[in-house]
């Protein structure tokens, strides 16, 4: 197998992806799209080999697809960045990741500078005959996805071509049994996440669905509903901060026949909003960058119970094990069984990492649960890691970012519940000795860093940090802490 042919075996007149990214609408064909594979695999065939990495520096548009493409079509390794990364950001995944060159456009290249090189995707390309797809099998490595973590620098989550068909079943759930005559998919989450590329663009390719290109450097109600409108489309994967802004517009969107959801559970208020205001039952789905679409929600299949996010996806064995790793009818860790379909190859050259992460069979997703019947309750995670605005964050690179600033002794962040982004990134900063530095110079010093959805909305200034006898930091003591400040505030 190799997952370009999955996604563009099928009849060259039929439409592949509307772009959007303009005031009007322009249809990609399936032929169309290929021959831009092409043209790509070939001038990457010049210097890439077989499990080279190369670097996709591209927001929602055909040529983010075709370059993801034609590396697997030629068995490279494609890996995802995101536009809103800054210089120590990408610094840290072009360099762990070897990647050789990076696709990307004029805006790309010009965050890229020196650290890598860069080929502007559109002009790169060249004339000629069709390249044959290399072969592959599910094993073979396609893709590298970078994830957030509590400690250290992001680890890279290598997936095989395997990865596509993982994500189908959960794909075919969360959107009422996806691939119906008029069917069309968008999400306004950029095709750098494993959400954007794997649940929404590479499962549309594959299976014959016109999938919506438009970028949008901010989410607005109005762009939103012209996208929705222009395009018909019919399936939309909303983060839920996207849907609270919905909510909080009282904003209504009709024509739509599946709306999907993940990242945190929405509850029943959101819920019965959805019903009314989009006409759909939004369904939840679960997962993460190591194993995406293991639990899911289906609304024209099966009632979910209120308060859980679903039942396990076929082909996956998704339990709640104890300490030991056996399966309990308690509390416990969500877990999934090694082997299962959108699992991970490994961390990219981390094995200590990588074996941390399972128990016995079970690759442990770091969140806790309780199995309620066959649906799935998420009680919370087991971790630091910070969800806000739909992206998972890690604590420990916005500490090191801030730690390089010549006025930062030591520094703690963490998560604060907030309604909008479910948590913003909050920092505890220790000054150096006769220092006082400036809360907005600190918050740019990430922005300029590391990702502009990253840096730390609120700053408080403490004497010292409460640390274990080994030196770090507790974050438990710090998050109860900026929860309590909310509490003083209202």
């Amino acid at each position: 197998m190799n997952m370009a042919r999955q996604c563009l075996d099928h009849p060259g007149t039929q439409v592949a992806i509307i772009d959007m990214r303009t005031e009007g609408r322009v249809d990609v064909t399936y032929a169309e799209l290929s021959d831009m594979v092409d043209g790509l695999a070939r001038a990457l065939m010049a210097e890439v080999r077989a499990g080279d990495r190369v670097g996709v520096l591209l927001s929602q548009s055909p040529w983010c697809a075709a370059a993801h493409l034609a590396i697997w079509k030629i068995g490279a390794i494609s890996v995802p960045l995101f536009k809103l990364f800054k210089r120590d950001a990408l610094r840290s995944r072009v360099e762990d990741s070897g990647a050789k060159l990076i696709l990307t456009d004029d805006e790309g290249t010009a965050l890229v500078g020196d650290l890598a090189r860069c080929w502007i995707a559109e002009s790169a390309g060249m004339s000629g005959d069709q390249v044959d797809f290399a072969d592959a099998d599910v094993a073979t490595p396609a893709v590298l996805i970078y994830t957030s973590g509590t400690t250290g620098t992001p680890k890279g989550a290598l997936h095989g071509h395997g990865v596509l068909d993982g994500h189908i079943p959960g794909v075919t759930l969360s959107h009422d049994n996806f691939g119906q005559p008029e069917d069309c998919l968008w999400t306004p989450a950029d095709w750098a996440w494993i959400g954007g590329l794997f649940d929404v663009l590479m499962p549309g390719l594959s299976m014959g669905v016109p999938v919506v290109a438009a970028r949008m450097p901010k989410f607005t109600i109005d762009e939103c509903q012209r996208i929705i409108g222009q395009a018909s489309v019919k399936n939309v994967f909303f983060p839920p901060t996207a849907l609270r802004m919905l909510k909080a517009h009282d904003a209504r969107i009709d024509g739509l026949r599946s709306v999907a959801s993940g990242g945190e559970p929405l509850g029943a208020e959101m819920l019965a909003w959805g019903r009314d205001a989009l006409g759909v039952t939004i369904n939840e789905f679960y997962g993460q960058t190591e194993c995406n679409m293991v639990v899911s929600s289906c609304a024209a299949r099966y009632r979910t119970k209120l308060g859980c996010m679903g039942r396990a996806v076929p082909g996956f064995d998704v339990a709640i094990i104890d300490q030991r790793g056996n399966v309990t009818d308690g509390e416990g860790d969500i877990a999934v069984r090694r082997g299962a379909p959108s699992m991970m190859l490994q961390y990219w050259q981390r094995p200590d990492a990588t074996a941390e992460k399972f128990r016995g069979d079970w690759m442990l997703t770091g969140d806790r649960g309780q199995q309620d019947g066959d649906d799935i309750r998420f009680v919370g995670r087991d971790d630091d890691v910070i969800t806000s605005a739909g992206y998972r964050i890690g604590p420990a690179e916005i500490e090191d970012c801030l730690l390089t600033h010549p006025d930062v002794a030591t520094a703690g962040v963490v998560g604060k519940p907030d309604p909008l982004r479910t948590e913003i990134v909050k920092a505890y900063v220790v000054p150096k000795p006769g220092v006082q530095p400036d809360a907005t110079l600190l918050q740019e010093w990430v922005k300029d860093r590391l990702a502009t959805y990253s840096y730390p909305r609120e700053i408080t200034f403490l004497d010292a940090l409460p640390m274990t006898v080994t030196g770090k930091v507790i974050r438990k003591e710090l998050k109860a802490r900026a929860a309590a400040e909310i509490g003083e505030t209202r």
